[in-house]
């Protein structure tokens, strides 16, 4: 019954007499979906407000809650989500730097703007926790530099990871020149040194990532540190070279993704044994021809994936990748980029493959889009079969000539008609994955719809289409599917009747 009124909750006709009933429940679950209506009125949000914490963090988290309408004493967590929306007024932060509850320091600390003597206090906190999440949101340079140096490795890990830490920091953290060193790691916080964390540990609080290691160097710590220096823009490529030889893969994947590497350093990169290393080398935008061309060889599939959706490759290596790599349905960068007269001149290739990537773009010309609808090629045609402006003629024809291979490209185009989408939903047997397209549709009628009542997955999209008939609709908030019966419960066409019956039981 609970998925049932959720589902009531996010009714888009739901009467306002119903959203005050559903209030009055008291419903923390239901309190949440009401938090998201737009028809809320001032009183509703203050009486949603009040049911309970996860709802009031929502409202103020969507602006419909102001500090003179949270008691941060007896509300603390919209409170602090007031703060980090801004919203919060000073004396709230630091009333929040001295709660004995270290949880909530914590959660101030990643609030942007705080008081600088908030700043100060959270920065000298006792618990590492809090520390740590100062030290990745705070955005003071002379406090970075001076968290540069504490003595616990997660606080200077977030330091690496913070892209506003002065870039002579980040080089030391880089070397450890300058800095003292670390005393503590969350290794030996927690355990007796040396230790090692088994992937397998039967313990099941236990809160250490596998593979976690300390024998009072903080091994795993530093390499976390290493992997944060390496992802952040801002370290200088001069303090990272040393790791393209570093025997961790994860680091020198990290590496290979910098778009500010030397030739040389890529190129060592290029021939790595660990596909993982050229993957991530594949998927660096600052890689160049010569690169992409060495790449485009590489026996692993992955890098190849990777080569033909980075934006560097010349588009011949992307049409000689389209004949030997799966590329999957997103749009690569270098056919989303190209011109009318390339566009045109790839849409008559005789590879099947080149015309494919063309095919899912959604912006051709009519003629290059109906000429790639009528390809003699399935997979080609399922890529055109989503673009708008395809006729229904051409739809029908698409289905006619390939049935169940095309027919959910079909049913998902926006411009397929009412009719074409009960012709479909009638095919004996079901294209099941058309079903569920036409469950989505918005053009799709009761004929088209009552049928994808029979598939599980479609029916979960059915439940919820207004052009599905009242007294079915009415039946379906039975259903023992909880997708089912909440879907119906949020659909537009619901019975007024039913929603306040659905509130007398």
């Amino acid at each position: 019954m609970n998925d049932v009124l959720v589902g009531l909750a996010a009714n888009p006709s739901l009467p306002a007499e119903l959203i005050d009933r559903l209030i009055a429940l008291g419903d923390e679950e239901v309190a949440h979906e009401l938090a998201d209506r737009a028809d809320l009125t001032r009183p509703q949000v203050l009486a949603l407000a009040a049911v309970g914490e996860g709802a009031a963090i929502r409202l103020a988290r969507a602006g419909r809650l102001t500090a003179g309408d949270v008691d941060p004493a007896a509300r603390p967590d919209a409170a602090l989500a007031l703060l980090d929306e801004g919203a919060g007024p000073p004396a709230w932060a630091r009333l929040f730097a001295a709660d004995p509850l270290a949880e909530r320091r914590k959660e101030l600390a990643g609030c942007p703007r705080l008081p600088a003597d908030v700043v100060e206090l959270l920065a000298a906190d006792h618990a590492t926790d809090v520390v740590a999440e100062l030290a990745w949101s705070v955005r003071s340079p002379e406090v970075l530099a001076r968290l540069a140096a504490h003595p616990h490795l997660d606080v200077r890990r977030r330091v690496a990871g913070n892209p506003a830490t002065p870039p002579a920091q980040l080089a030391a953290l880089a070397t450890g020149d300058g800095l003292p060193p670390a005393r503590a790691c969350e290794v030996c916080d927690r355990e007796p040194i040396p230790f090692v964390h088994p992937p397998d540990c039967p313990r099941p609080h236990c809160a250490l990532p596998p593979g976690a290691a300390c024998d009072g160097g903080h091994q795993s710590a530093t390499r976390a540190l290493h992997h944060c220096l390496l992802e952040n823009p801002a370290t200088p490529v001069a303090a990272v070279l040393r790791f393209a030889e570093h025997p961790s893969a994860l680091l020198r994947a990290a590496l290979a993704g910098r778009p500010d590497l030397p030739d040389e350093v890529s190129a060592r990169l290029a021939a790595d044994g660990i596909p993982l290393v050229r993957i991530a080398l594949a998927r660096n935008p600052a890689i160049g021809e010569a690169l992409c061309r060495r790449l485009r060889e590489d026996d692993y599939q992955e890098v190849r994936y990777e080569l033909a959706h980075n934006p560097a490759a010349p588009l011949d290596v992307l049409t000689d990748l389209a004949t030997t790599t799966r590329t999957g349905p997103v749009v690569p960068a270098r056919i989303a980029a190209a011109s009318e007269a390339e566009i045109a001149e790839l849409a008559v290739r005789p590879q099947a493959g080149v015309r494919l990537l063309v095919a899912q773009r959604r912006d051709l010309p009519a003629g290059v889009r109906d000429a790639l609808a009528d390809d003699p090629d399935a997979k080609v045609v399922r890529a055109a079969l989503g673009h708008p402006g395809l006729s229904a003629q051409r739809l029908r024809a698409a289905v006619d000539r390939f049935g169940d291979k095309v027919a959910a490209g079909a049913a998902a185009n926006p411009d397929a008609t009412a009719a074409l989408l009960e012709h479909l939903a009638g095919q004996r047997p079901p294209a099941r994955k058309a079903l569920r397209e036409i469950a989505r549709h918005p053009a799709a009628t009761a004929a088209a719809l009552l049928p994808c009542l029979d598939d599980p997955k479609a029916r979960r999209h059915a439940a919820g289409h207004p052009a599905l008939p009242p007294a079915t609709i009415t039946a379906l908030l039975a259903d023992g599917d909880y997708q089912v019966a909440g879907g119906a419960a949020a659909n537009p066409s619901l019975p007024r009747a039913e929603m306040f019956r659905l509130l007398e039981c």
